[in-house]
């Protein structure tokens, strides 16, 4: 055997052990950039902050004018209906972000 063949044989080697290493490699999670505990505190805080700006324009339009609390209960669902909806809009951000990569995790694949 030759200097040179046996060069090729360890290249050819070296490279079925590489591909063989990155088959085995785990893949990285689709979610793995925002964790559940973080998306669900994400969800709170806009929930929460929703209700209380309302509740708080409510508040301070009631005191304001002296009406009765009206305006507290009329922003304050004012204030959970945008909360809600912040809080979907996330939620769908996330979801589209997962499918995007899983989609790419598909097409390495593939």
């Amino acid at each position: 055997m030759t200097d040179d063949d046996q060069k090729q044989r360890m290249a050819r080697l070296e490279a079925k052990i590489t591909a063989a290493k990155k088959a085995k490699a785990p893949k990285p999670r689709a979610d793995a950039d925002v964790s559940g505990g973080e998306l669900a505190w994400r969800m709170v805080i806009e929930m929460v902050s929703g209700l209380g700006i309302g509740f708080g324009i409510g508040y301070g339009l009631d005191s304001l004018l002296g009406t009765i609390p009206i305006f507290l209960v009329l922003f304050t669902l004012l204030g959970l209906v945008a909360g809600v909806k912040v809080m979907l809009r996330s939620a769908k951000e996330v979801q589209e972000k997962q499918a995007a990569a899983e989609a790419a995790d598909k097409d390495e694949r593939d």
